[in-house]
């Protein structure tokens, strides 16, 4: 609450310095007489109560009434609202006034006054006061003169004491106040609803009508941009009226210069002011003010307004000036719309003049809010405590308004009215009002009124309304009239009484007594102190400033194609292609002319900076100062599109070398442009920077994304998080509503920091405003700033050496003349420290320490400059491009210098003749061999050439010597490197390079290709360096060698060391590392571990089995064990056994095995004897329907199994069996039969299945030549495979019965025969027939899958010899691939059409594909025996682990289709061939010692999957690139995965992987940080597997993932065709990309994506052609994502989108296979089992008398069939044939020689061909995932009963809990016989599992340590066990569960 009246004063005229009539006013009294401590008396008030001037008039004139206004020094304005009249005065007659005696007004004539003895002098009555209230003060005033003259009898006394004490006025938005001084009035007083809008009531309306809309929208303009406006009226209230209503026409600006609505007569001499102002005059004055040059004057009587000559008035730009003046004849003349109308209409009713005037003030305030649309974007905080301190970035808002070209802007911004609306309204947290509201909905309303224009009026006069209820809070009051005002006015002709007495002096301390007692009743009044001032809130930023349209003639200039020419331009500068770049000059040139392309480049530059300083070589440097001048040439001082503020940072960073401790900065090549001078840009610069200081000093969390690898590492991401980063101004309202809540201690805290960053940017900023005025040459800056050229150059060295003379070391530089130049810089810069200084509130001790270190900082740059001036002159001349490193990937380093070559055309590089050769250099990293260049012919040098491939995969290196046409000299020296990822670098070495240096480079790649230990490769670089006992030889003496090998022959016989102190056989060192390595038995000891305590029979091997359940558990958890637990092979009748827990058993193989449940880990240990490596047969696969088992091992060590076997049939076993071998002997016979008992097979119990040799022969819909003497002896000879079986064909009905389930996990058949086998005898086959009850008529249950040499039979075991591709074939076949792929030179041009026939002619002679038909035809065969036959099989084959491998992963992705899948083919890859052990490092040749030539096993079993997806597309959830993916880096060395060769090795290093992985398929974010996470060993390093890397990357987008994945579940098993021409060369072998070098890097890959419609020319064999034009799925998932990061949100992962399409309702939409399509189903089905019956059959005739030689003879043309051995099509016009003529077999000539099928004469025709095989099963129709269950029972790993207390105020329960290690839950039924859980607790939200004290209201008789808790993220878990061990036992289980 505030007072109404400050002052009451009385002026009267003073008689006493009356000359001729005029005066002076005077003071007679004032109320209070003593000042106000919050508001002062103003002197000088009787000049305003009398604008025309002090005069005695001889007539009697009416009380008149107007308001002056007096503005303080603090520009408050006091209204002083005056009521003047007349009172008779006696004056004698006098002369007149001195004609020497100078009149008081002496600026105007003034006729002398005739003296009456009657006179009338003028009285004034005042009221001082600082509200704006003219009504009440007109009321108050007229009520003390009606008093006083009609002597009511009211003491004045009182009146005036009531007006100064009585009323308050409370602020604006406060309630209505009623009050009267004490005269019987009522008044009641309103205050506006918001206090900094003015109240006008018809004042602005008023002067529309008086000087219309032309004068009246041209004199706004001229005091909106601070010109002198003077109004010239009569009256005294339109001159009031009109200067408030131009006033209020700026809101919600405020005038802030010289405001005087009614100016005295006697200070005329002000409108001489040079400064802006707003004044009235009488017109009486007009006459006087008709000779100023620079005022606009306005007549509001006649309307006129007078412009002088030279005075031009800013208006704005056309579009907003029009718009205001359609506006305003739209509200002033409503009719001129219908006007033209021939049917007029009635005239529509016009506003009041109060809501006219509000609707005039509501289009001014719309233009205002157009003008300055998003100006709270450009505002820019330095200070936020203890008082914010805004600045406004000018000349940011212009250009992205596009005002720079317009004047009324410019100085709009330039104004103080801008810096009070900065200061007013730029703060965060305040109070809001109709401005705020406006400039937030106006882009909206506009956007409305675009489309109805209609629209326009009505938001004008919703606008209005807000105005009119701003002045009228209570409109409702007002017009129900419920409190009527009685105001008193003096009866008509009053003033005209003849005998009114004087207006008496008032009591001066009667009115103090009054104004004491009024004060202290109001004091008491609570209601005076309950108004609520309106609440603060964060003020919107509204839209961002657009606008801004670029010339017509640079719209073509900044065209996406001029934006490409830039990166170009700038990409060629620093991959140091300068020819390049200076090509695309002149077009960036005229592309820099618009500021879209000046920002481009600027970012350009600053994305290309690595750190804050950039070293360039000279070509770079001259470049990249070019393009930085090219940039500034077009910016103008203001710097409107912060291209130079963005250009500093970047000249201080990019440098170059002139020589030794001589660095030149490109600051010092871009200082002759304009902008450095001017210190507004400075002082914007500073300020953005100080207010990103600000911003991150508050900031809750920066923003590093862009310093993190993050696997969404890309622009549209990285502004997605910068546009979720609070604003400065938010931040800075955040803080601002904190404030007052801080301690002091705090406060002062923040304050300081504040201080001390714009301290910090002051330096900052004076070192770089140094930087850019100090001139490079040294005389000039000694004379002038912009001296001539020449005498700078010719005096530069002289000054330098005189300076450096000179100057004191000690000093400080003081004596040292910096010269004119840098006086001036030096007073520049103390300029600029003291502004920002000061508005910042930098203390005076910071400042001062700023002025004394300018004067220095300038001395020393001036010595600098001297040296970069004198080396510049002398650059030595740049001979060579700088050799640019490419990018690598993490952890990848350079291992060497780089060596300038020339990248040479091999033998595939005529398909693109211009990309080769290329210049460039050949690096050598720890990871990667790679060239990287650019091509020697100019139309291509645009381009990049690449080419890498990984260090380990480099398959021989070779000097050459190289010649080509574009060489300079003939012969180089050069380098062939062949790698085996297909990759071929040839290169010539440039001159440069000296002999030693490439001896040097050839040295450091045989170093690093076969590093000393595993842990030196690249994907264990960063792992600490091997122990020093890793690197010893294995054996120091002859003597330890051959005790090492005496105790490892002893241990494989089964010797026991003898009992003594001394333990003599323990394991070597290398067990005894595996014991301490994890996950396993860390806490044995080999000290103490004896081969006594490893037998499973000891007591101390029962007692380590028990202490380290936990780690045995942890290995049933990995990968491989859990798919056995899928299959069913980890439940009776098998089990997981851990007799290989300790690598002891077999080292190759893992920690865990399957095996069948009867065989004890005692017999396994007892059979590996006979195998080959320990490698005993395992299990691997279970066949789903027909229970058929998949096993493999090594061959075995005798004379074959089945040899053993058939002589144990014919000998006594009493007498034969003798020592180990016996022993080992049986063990191995029982297991065969145990896997013969566990067939379904061998009991009958298959019903579906053909069960012989001869069933495959029937079920066979073959052609006639298929029937050969080779299958009639076969069927005729094999009386083994008898035809009594009596099953179903594979076709029957019972196949759509057992088909089902492929994932099912238990097994409820028991075992069954075992109880037949007893220890320690040997069972014949004779034996066995008789249990079986078969005899001969038997069949086989398990084929043995052997090398040649085994033979005999066993009942239900048979053996087959086979002939597969070894590792010797494998390794020549793709030495000769290799170079087929990869020829080293090119074809020679005399037969260039022989290139492509020659290159296939090449693929067929290296064997390669004949090997992988063999692959297939031998796993056909497996699948047939699995699947048709239901019989088991067992591949013994080699060591176990070569084509033992191929064959069982390729049977079972065959079979099952969850190997198809990305995580099935994971799982098999992990089983097959890491868990079961396979030798990369002599396959891939990465051991220490170098060796002959690659192996590649594991790359022919995944072009065997890759020949398999080109059959069966639809079949795999992977693609292609997926399988060359893994195949490029299982040699690549980048990833862990393929390094060792068996489990124990891994587990030796501690790279035993993780058996619990995290499935990010469910999480719903980037899971990049769990992944490296599980990465991590238990020492802390990391080392990344390919597998989970390519699982980060798969759930960032569908690059592995095959869009046409439909899995036909109704034909689950893959029959492929293996013939040689249905198979293709891989894509692997041949593609290439030059643009990037090797396509499986994508972290190398660029995330610029180009636009959808940007044309862009793709190359074959240069581009990626999948990446460039990706297919329908892939493009339209890009552009999901593309629109949702368009949109604002973040995008949803790919996977996500993908499961949202909607599948059709497979229900309804049943596959009905066509004839064709089940034909050739048919036909590949007989086709494969034929090839499986010709395996069997070449395996029965193996053992026979060799046949007879085929007699080939060229066979006549005849009808197209079939070749013997290819299977091809065969007939005359194709190519000629060979038939034998004893037997009549026909093949290619080409396959004469090859065939394998012997010659018996032919005994009669063969047989016709069975047409009538059945259709294949109709499979059932549900999803294999939907068939997937996984048995609660098998999964539970602890279950029991437990007492759970409840929530709160619960008790105790006994509950059965199980937990399960596989779901990862703690499950909980209400007895343990339920089936269904009452609820389950998540393990992955559990945080800490502990031992708790005893709980309240526990269970009877428990044991206190019988308690524990379990807490997770939302409660904690009380349980308590029946006793403390069973508590302690579960305490174990849930840790080992969560580790």
């Amino acid at each position: 609450m505030s007072r109404l009246v400050d002052y009451f004063v009385i002026v009267g005229f003073d008689h006493e310095k009356e000359r001729g009539g005029l005066s002076n006013g005077i003071i007679l009294q004032r109320f209070p007489e003593i000042n106000w401590e919050d508001t002062p008396f103003h002197d000088g008030i009787e000049w305003f109560c009398q604008p025309q001037g002090w005069a005695l008039s001889t007539e009697r004139s009416e009380p008149r009434f107007y308001v002056s206004v007096l503005t303080d020094v603090d520009a408050n304005r006091h209204y002083c609202a005056c009521l003047c009249f007349n009172e008779t005065v006696a004056i004698t007659p006098t002369k007149p006034a001195d004609e020497d005696e100078e009149s008081l007004d002496s600026s105007r004539p003034v006729s002398n006054i005739t003296h009456h003895s009657i006179m009338y002098a003028p009285k004034c009555l005042v009221i001082v006061s600082r509200q704006d209230y003219i009504d009440t003060f007109r009321n108050c005033l007229g009520i003390i003169y009606t008093v006083w003259v009609e002597n009511l009898g009211v003491p004045l006394e009182t009146l005036v004491g009531n007006l100064l004490g009585c009323v308050l006025v409370p602020p604006a938005g406060g309630p209505q106040v009623r009050f009267s001084i004490g005269a019987g009035d009522r008044q009641a007083l309103q205050p506006p609803a918001a206090p900094p809008m003015p109240v006008t009531h018809n004042a602005v309306y008023m002067l529309l009508r008086l000087l219309g809309i032309h004068n009246s929208v041209t004199l706004w303009c001229a005091v909106m941009s601070e010109h002198k406006v003077l109004l010239v009226s009569l009256a005294g209230a339109r001159l009031s009226a009109a200067c408030r209503a131009l006033a209020a026409l700026m809101f919600p600006f405020r005038y802030a210069h010289v405001y005087i609505p009614l100016l005295p007569a006697g200070l005329a001499e002000v409108l001489a002011t040079p400064t802006p102002f707003l004044i009235g005059v009488h017109s009486s004055l007009k006459e006087e003010v008709s000779e100023l040059l620079d005022v606009i004057v306005a007549d509001l009587d006649v309307g006129s307004l007078h412009i002088p000559a030279g005075v031009n008035i800013p208006r704005p730009e056309g579009k907003l000036l029009s718009s205001l003046q359609d506006a305003l004849a739209l509200v002033l003349q409503p009719e001129l719309k219908s006007a033209d109308s021939a049917f007029a209409p009635p005239p529509p009713s016009s506003s009041p003049p109060h809501m006219l005037d509000k609707e005039i003030r509501a289009v001014f305030m719309r233009t205002l809010a157009k003008l300055l649309q998003g100006y709270r974007h450009c505002l820019t905080i330095i200070r936020i405590h203890p008082s914010p301190v805004l600045t406004f970035h000018k000349a940011g808002f212009l250009g992205a308004r596009g005002l720079s070209q317009c004047p009324f802007a410019v100085r709009l911004l330039d104004s103080m009215f801008f810096n009070g609306l900065v200061a007013e309204r730029g703060p965060p947290w305040r109070p809001t009002d109709i401005w705020d509201e406006l400039v937030q909905n106006l882009p909206e309303q506009l956007r409305l009124e675009s489309l109805n224009p209609e629209l326009e009026l009505q938001h004008i006069q919703d606008l209005a309304m807000q105005l009119h209820l701003n002045e009228n809070p209570n409109p409702q009051g007002v017009s129900t009239q419920t409190y009527s005002q009685r105001v008193l006015r003096p009866p008509e002709g009053a003033s005209a009484r003849i005998h009114q007495p004087p207006l008496p002096p008032l009591d001066a301390e009667r009115v103090h007594a009054v104004i004491e007692e009024v004060t202290a009743r109001n004091a008491n009044n609570p209601k005076l102190s309950a108004i609520r001032l309106p609440a603060p809130r964060i003020i919107p930023p509204g839209a961002s400033p657009t606008g801004a349209v670029e010339h017509t003639q640079l719209l073509l200039t900044n065209s996406a194609r001029r934006l490409e020419v830039l990166r170009a331009c700038v990409a060629a500068t620093f991959e140091c292609r300068y020819a390049d770049a200076r090509k695309s000059f002149p077009g960036v040139v005229r592309a820099l002319r618009a500021p879209g392309a000046r920002a481009a480049l600027v970012r350009d530059l600053a994305a290309r900076l690595p750190t804050n300083k950039h070293l360039l070589q000279h070509h770079q440097f001259e470049l990249v100062v070019r393009l930085m001048n090219c940039a500034l040439q077009s910016a103008s001082a203001l710097d409107e599109h912060s291209i130079a503020a963005a250009v500093l940072p970047l000249a201080t960073a990019y440098c170059r070398k002139l020589c030794t401790g001589v660095i030149q900065y490109a600051y010092m090549c871009i200082q002759e442009h304009q902008v450095w001078t001017s210190q507004q840009f400075w002082e914007a610069a500073f300020y953005q920077e100080v207010q990103r200081d600000i911003k991150a000093l508050y900031l809750p969390s920066p923003t590093h994304h862009h310093r993190m690898p993050s696997p969404r590492e890309d622009d549209e991401y990285i502004s997605l998080l910068k546009a979720q980063e609070p604003s400065a101004l938010e931040i800075a309202a955040e803080q601002m509503r904190l404030w007052p809540s801080l301690p002091p201690e705090k406060q002062r805290e923040l304050i300081a920091s504040e201080e001390s960053t714009l301290y910090s940017q002051a330096i900052h900023y004076a070192n770089r405003m140094v930087y850019l005025l100090l001139p490079l040459e040294g005389a000039g800056r000694r004379a002038d700033v912009r001296g001539d050229d020449a005498d700078r150059a010719s005096n530069s060295i002289t000054n330098s050496v005189a300076e450096s003379d000179s100057a004191d070391a000690e000093s400080g530089f003081e004596e040292a003349d910096p010269g004119e130049a840098g006086n001036n810089v030096i007073k520049m810069v103390s300029r600029f420290v003291d502004k920002v200084c000061t508005e910042g509130g930098v203390t005076a001790d910071h400042v001062r320490c700023l002025h004394q270190m300018v004067p220095g900082v300038v001395h020393m740059h001036l010595e600098a400059l001297d040296a970069v001036a004198r080396e510049s002159r002398r650059l030595p001349p740049v001979q060579k491009p700088r050799i640019a490193w490419p990018a690598l990937v993490a952890g990848e380093a350079g291992a060497g210098a780089a060596l300038r070559a020339l990248l040479l055309a091999d033998g595939r590089g005529c398909a693109l003749p211009q990309l080769l050769p290329a210049e460039g250099a050949l690096f050598l990293t720890n990871y990667r061999l790679l060239f990287k260049g650019v091509p020697l012919d100019p139309y291509a040098c645009e381009a990049t050439v690449v080419r890498s491939f990984p260090l380990s995969a480099l398959t021989r290196e070779k000097g050459v010597r190289a010649a080509h046409a574009q060489l300079e000299h003939a012969l180089h020296d050069g380098l062939q490197l062949r790698a085996a990822t297909f990759q071929l670098i040839k290169v010539a070495l440039d001159e440069e390079v000296s002999s030693e240096q490439a001896e040097a480079f050839r040295k450091a790649v045989a170093r690093l290709r076969h590093p000393s230990h595993p842990l030196m490769h690249f994907a264990l670089a960063p792992r600490a360096p091997p122990p020093a006992d890793l690197a010893q030889p294995k054996h120091h003496t002859l003597k330890g060698f051959a005790k090492k090998t005496l105790l490892k022959t002893a241990r494989r016989a089964g010797l026991k060391p003898k009992p003594s102190k001394r333990q003599k056989y323990v394991l070597p060192s290398s067990d005894a590392r595996s014991l301490t390595s994890p996950p396993l038995m860390s806490s044995l000891s080999a000290d103490t571990l004896s081969l006594e305590e490893l037998e499973l029979g000891g007591g101390a091997a029962e007692g380590a089995e028990c202490a380290h359940a936990r780690s045995l558990e942890r290995v049933r958890e990995r990968v491989y064990a859990r798919d056995w637990a899928r299959l069913g092979l980890a439940a009776s009748p098998f089990r997981l056994s851990h007799a290989n827990a300790l690598y002891t058993l077999c080292r190759s193989y893992p920690a865990v095995v399957a095996v069948p449940e009867s065989v004890s880990d005692e017999s396994l240990r007892r059979a590996s004897r006979c195998y080959r490596q320990g490698r005993v047969p395992v299990l691997t696969w279970r066949h789903p329907r027909t229970k058929a088992l998949l096993a493999r091992s090594a061959a075995s060590h005798h004379k074959g199994v089945m040899g053993m076997l058939k002589s144990s049939s014919h000998q006594n076993p009493a007498t034969t069996q003798s020592g180990t071998e016996t022993t080992s002997s049986i063990e191995q016979e029982r297991y065969l039969a145990t896997l013969v008992s566990l067939t379904p097979a061998s009991r009958g119990e298959l019903d579906d299945s053909s069960l012989s040799l001869d069933s495959l022969l029937l079920c066979c819909e073959e052609q006639q030549h298929n029937h050969t003497p080779l299958l009639s002896k076969a069927a005729g000879t094999l009386g083994v495979l008898g035809r009594g079986s009596g099953g179903k064909s594979a076709g029957g009905a019972g196949a759509t019965r057992h088909f089902g389930r492929w994932g099912s996990l238990k097994d409820r058949r028991q075992p069954s025969h075992l109880e037949l086998y007893t220890p320690r005898a040997r069972l014949s086959a004779v034996d066995l027939d008789a249990v079986s009850g078969e005899g001969m008529a038997r069949r086989a249950a398990l084929y043995v899958l052997a090398e040649k040499g085994a033979g005999g039979a066993q009942a239900g075991v048979e053996p087959v010899p086979l002939d597969y591709p070894d590792a010797r074939a494998t390794k020549h076949a793709f030495k000769k691939l290799l170079r087929a792929a990869a020829p080293s030179a090119p074809a020679p041009p005399a037969a260039p059409a022989a290139d492509e026939p020659g290159f296939l002619r090449l693929v067929e002679e290296s064997g390669w594909l004949w090997q992988l038909r063999q692959l297939f035809q031998l796993s056909g065969a497996v699948v047939d025996l699995l699947d048709v036959q239901g019989s088991s099989v067992l591949l013994s084959l080699e060591d176990g682990w070569d084509v033992t491998a191929q064959i069982s992963s390729l049977a079972q992705i065959c079979l099952d289709p969850y190997y198809r899948t990305l995580e099935g083919f994971r799982i098999l890859v992990e089983k097959e061939w890491l868990a079961l052990g396979h030798k990369f490092q002599q396959r891939s040749n990465l051991a220490a010692t170098p060796q002959q030539g690659f192996t590649p096993t594991f790359l022919m079993f995944l072009d065997a999957v890759h020949q398999l997806q080109k059959q069966f597309p639809l079949a795999f959830e992977f693609n292609d690139y997926y399988l060359r993916f893994v195949a490029y880096h299982c040699v690549s060395c980048r990833f862990r995965t393929f390094l060792l060769d068996s489990e124990a090795q891994r587990a030796e290093l501690g790279l035993t992987p993780d058996e619990r992985r995290v499935d990010v398929s469910r999480l719903g974010v980037e899971t990049c940080g769990a992944g490296a996470a599980s990465a991590e060993g238990e020492d802390g390093r990391a080392a990344l597997g390919l597998f989970e890397y390519v699982e980060r990357l798969h759930q960032r987008s569908p690059l592995f993932y095959n869009l046409l994945y439909t899995p036909d579940l109704d034909n689950p098993v893959l029959r492929p065709v293996s013939a040689v021409s249905s198979l293709e060369v891989w894509e692997y072998y041949v593609s290439e990309e030059l643009s990037h070098g090797a396509p499986y890097e994508p972290d190398l890959w660029s995330d610029d994506r180009p636009a959808p419609l940007q044309r862009r020319l793709v190359v074959a064999g240069y581009d990626s052609i999948s990446r460039c034009m990706p297919d329908a799925f892939t493009g339209l998932l890009e552009r999901l994502r593309q629109l949702e990061l368009e949109l604002g949100h973040l995008p949803q992962k790919w996977r996500v989108r993908w499961d949202q399409l909607e599948l059709p309702n497979t229900l309804e939409l049943q596959r009905n296979a066509s004839m064709c399509s089940g034909l050739v189903r048919v036909a590949t089905r007989a086709a494969h089992r034929r090839g499986t019956l010709e395996v069997l059959a070449r395996a029965r005739l193996a053992a026979a008398p060799p046949p007879a030689a085929h007699r080939w003879a060229p066979a006549p043309a005849a009808a197209p069939a079939r070749c013997e051995h290819c299977a091809d099509l065969l007939w005359g016009p194709l190519g000629c044939g060979a038939r034998c003529a004893d037997c009549g077999a026909l093949c290619h000539e080409r396959c004469a020689d090859a065939l394998a099928a012997p010659c018996p004469p032919r005994l009669g025709p063969p047989p016709p061909p069975d047409r009538h095989a059945e259709r294949p099963p109709a499979a059932v129709s549900q999803q294999y995932y939907e068939q997937f269950s996984s048995n609660v029972a098998e999964n539970r790993t602890h279950e029991g009963h437990l007492y759970k207390r409840g929530a709160l105020l619960k008790g105790w329960k006994q509950r059965w809990f199980v937990l399960d290690s596989i779901k990862h839950q703690l499950r909980y039924y209400d007895a343990m016989e339920d089936s269904h859980c009452k609820g389950f607790i998540d393990l992955a939200e559990v945080l800490t599992v502990m031992q708790a004290p005893p709980a309240p209201g526990p269970p009877k008789k428990c044991d206190d340590r019988s308690f524990f808790d379990l807490r997770t993220s939302r409660r904690t878990y009380n349980f308590c066990a029946s006793d403390a061990n069973a508590a302690q036992e579960w305490i174990e289980k849930l840790q080992a569960c969560l580790q």
